[in-house]
């Protein structure tokens, strides 16, 4: 039996979710599974990916061929590289503390790009807000002057209408004396 590790979509239309799991090659997508090892939500940035890393490289040793897409989030998450690390040290290349070692630098400065990435994402929003409510201020402080201006120009012509009566009501009354 072809064991392969694969994604089964779940989620609503246009906003999928998948889960990772250990499945007969002859079932369907959707179908029978052996075992689910993870899911991955590729609708955040970056993408949301939980992992049973032990279970994922027990499967990986023991045969289970990934699809495509699912290699490379096990690449990602270095279940790929544990395993080639693993390899070197059943035949005796390099002893375990050094294949340990190694897995957790580079696990490290995978983690530090993630985060940078992130904090990268969240500094350009927070930038773009504050680029768009200063805008939004431009734009109020102008439309609060243009009313400004209108009310001041309202209030010229009714000061000139209640003038110009006031006036003839006076002329009127001085030529009837």
């Amino acid at each position: 039996m072809a064991v392969k590790i694969r994604l089964a979509r779940r989620g609503r239309k246009k906003l999928a979710m998948y889960d990772i799991v250990i499945a007969d090659a002859r079932a369907p997508r959707d179908g029978k599974f052996i075992e689910k090892i993870g899911t991955y939500n590729p609708n955040t940035n970056p993408a949301s990916i939980n992992l049973n890393e032990d279970s994922a490289l027990k499967w990986v040793l023991n045969g289970a061929q990934p699809t495509d897409t699912t290699r490379a989030i096990l690449s990602y998450k270095g279940i790929l590289l544990k395993k080639h690390l693993q390899v070197g040290v059943n035949k005796g290349a390099i002893s375990q503390e050094i294949a340990d070692s190694k897995f957790n630098d580079w696990k490290t400065s995978k983690d530090l790009k993630i985060t940078g990435k992130t904090d990268g994402l969240e500094a350009t929003k927070a930038a773009d807000k504050a680029a768009r409510m200063a805008r939004e201020t431009e734009i109020n402080a102008a439309r609060a002057a243009a009313i400004a201006k209108k009310n001041t120009v309202e209030e010229e012509v009714v000061a000139e209408e209640t003038e110009a009566p006031a006036a003839e009501g006076e002329a009127t009354t001085e030529s009837a004396e």
